[in-house]
């Protein structure tokens, strides 16, 4: 009798409704951002921090560092690929006049970030709501897009030295160096601490936000 009150029960609750928020392209998109990310990391961070104990059982695995280092430019060939492929969308959705902009910064995205802190802190009794996409969203997304710029160019200047410093100061090279294993640092913390967080640990969508997989 139970059982038969609960299904009766459960054929009467309202279904939940299910949306596909990304395109198989856009999942394709990002899943090969996240392989060579992964990948760049794995290769690039153990040439950087040579002392560290997790560089020596890496470049066991590896081999050398010249296996390190021709790993490294493929997954970035194919870093710079992704990122071509995903400006050339843009850019063919806008001449056909397909683009909505749902991605650029607006004021309201500064106003919902405040009323997200007051919320949090309990100043404002209800949780703000957003759009499509939620001003997190944007902001990391902007910052992988000025990162990904960075890095290109400073992994450009790193690569092909020789070619660079005949027309720019020699300076530039060992400047890059620098600038191009902090970017990556901080692209790696931000995802392991804000990312993770946001896909994976926030009660909202613990074990796992599915959207980039269904």
């Amino acid at each position: 009798m139970a059982l038969a009150e609960t299904e009766k029960r459960a054929a009467e609750a309202p279904r939940q409704e299910s949306f596909i928020r990304f395109s198989l392209w856009q999942r394709f998109e990002h899943w090969l951002l996240v392989l060579s990310f992964a990948a760049l990391l794995f290769t690039g961070l153990p040439q950087r921090y040579e002392d560290a104990a997790f560089s020596a059982w890496i470049m066991d695995l590896l081999g050398s560092v010249s296996t390190a280092r021709f790993l490294h430019r493929i997954a970035a060939c194919i870093f710079v690929v992704e990122s071509t492929l995903h400006a050339g969308e843009i850019g063919w959705s806008m001449l056909k006049r397909r683009f909505w902009p749902t991605m650029l910064i607006t004021p309201q995205d500064f106003r919902d970030a405040v009323n997200m802190l007051r919320y949090s802190v309990g100043l404002i009794p209800d949780r703000p709501r957003f759009d499509r996409f939620d001003y997190r969203q944007k902001f990391e997304y902007w910052g992988i897009l000025f990162g990904a710029i960075m890095m290109v160019a400073t992994g450009a200047v790193l690569w092909f030295p020789t070619i660079v410093t005949r027309v720019l100061p020699g300076e530039l090279v060992p400047a890059a160096k620098e600038m191009h294993s902090g970017e990556a640092l901080l692209a790696m913390l931000v995802v392991l601490i804000w990312h993770f967080y946001d896909v994976i640990f926030s009660p909202a969508v613990l074990p796992l936000d599915t959207a980039m997989i269904t």
